[in-house]
């Protein structure tokens, strides 16, 4: 394999010294690039788009193109698992995902199987390995997946939820049930990751976009105890070289010393805790990435410059820290607001690297 002339990230989540703070951004490749728009256009829908290996090697790199960031990710769809397991996934025009066949009945619950990653999901492989190769050692390519408890909120509800009527009242009147879903998600998740490590992923991610909507007895119930059972079933080393794995709990604040005794790299936060205080709860158990309200790039540059900055002095000259949004970047967003947030992250952190 090729040798990497941008390891940054990796030794960042490894709480390495490096010489700046890295910087990649969730969703980067997406909506808020016209050339995005623009192959999603001729793949014409985003399903398409996401099978296509060559479509998702293209816009994986679109960023890259644009912005100095530090790490590539894998650009493809945390619905793929469940979607390999029969249920139907499809996108409804304004409505987001949708499932034919949500999981409602027992039998349906009791019939879930673990997807082959080398079979139903083996044009996600076929991606990772060609990103993989057009990357050529610039920077690291992270895997992903949505977390059990995250994934089996859409496959009960059968799509996005405000409220999560369907899964909670399952996970509170059935809980036989919902651990029976959430126990073959975890292994799913685990052989679909690990499948992506050997593909060429040199990190991975588990996104527990979901996770806050509980209370905090059912999250350390119904997400966290799975949570550790993926980090657990993880490959941690490839080609002689460290896997990085990264656990991201939208709503999390809460409950991060929690998730920083799972066994993981690191913990993402979203932007509603303060990444000083998170550094000195977890002390040097785990990196940390995160955490700039992505609603900071609608602002002046000069405004996306001091937010960015203000989280930078909060984490201050430690090892171990990714930059990053506290959640995806809008589709709304202005392209050039993100050449000011990368410019200030790799300028500022190197002044806080060198004591100025």
């Amino acid at each position: 394999m090729t040798r990497l002339q941008n390891d940054t990230f990796l030794r960042a989540l490894l709480r390495q010294p490096t010489e700046y703070t890295p910087l990649w951004l969730m969703r980067q490749a997406g909506r808020y690039l016209p050339e995005y728009c623009e192959t999603r256009k001729r793949a014409g829908s985003f399903l398409n788009l996401c099978k296509s290996p060559t479509m998702a090697c293209e816009v994986t790199l679109q960023p890259l193109a644009r912005y100095n960031l530090d790490a590539a990710i894998l650009f493809s769809d945390i619905l793929t698992v469940p979607d390999a397991m029969g249920l139907g996934l499809y996108f409804a025009e304004g409505e987001g995902p949708r499932f034919e066949r949500p999981l409602r009945d027992e039998w349906e619950i009791r019939n879930l199987a673990i997807p082959d990653p080398h079979a139903e999901l083996q044009y996600v492989m076929d991606a990772v390995a060609e990103i993989r190769r057009a990357l050529n050692g610039s920077v690291p390519l992270i895997g992903f997946s949505g977390s059990p408890w995250t994934l089996a909120c859409y496959m009960v509800e059968g799509g996005s939820s405000d409220d999560y009527r369907k899964v909670k009242a399952m996970a509170y009147s059935r809980p036989d049930l919902m651990h029976h879903i959430l126990s073959v998600t975890a292994d799913s998740v685990v052989a679909y990751l690990n499948a992506q490590i050997e593909s060429g992923a040199q990190a991975v991610m588990v996104f527990d976009s979901w996770g806050g909507a509980l209370s905090e007895a059912a999250y350390h119930e119904f997400s966290l105890p799975y949570l550790k059972r993926v980090v657990d079933g993880l490959i941690k080393e490839r080609d002689g070289e460290r896997v990085p794995n990264i656990v991201f709990t939208k709503g999390g604040g809460l409950w991060i010393e929690s998730i920083a005794d799972i066994g993981c790299d690191a913990v993402g936060l979203d932007w509603t805790m303060d990444i000083g205080r998170a550094r000195k709860l977890v002390g040097d158990k785990v990196a940390l990435q995160g955490n700039l309200d992505p609603n900071v790039l609608f602002a002046p540059p000069e405004a996306i410059a001091r937010e960015a900055k203000r989280v930078l002095d909060s984490y201050g000259n430690h090892p171990g820290h990714v930059f990053n949004l506290g959640h995806g970047i809008s589709q709304f967003t202005p392209p050039e607001s993100v050449s000011v947030l990368v410019d200030t992250v790799h300028e500022h952190s190197r002044k806080i690297r060198a004591g100025a």
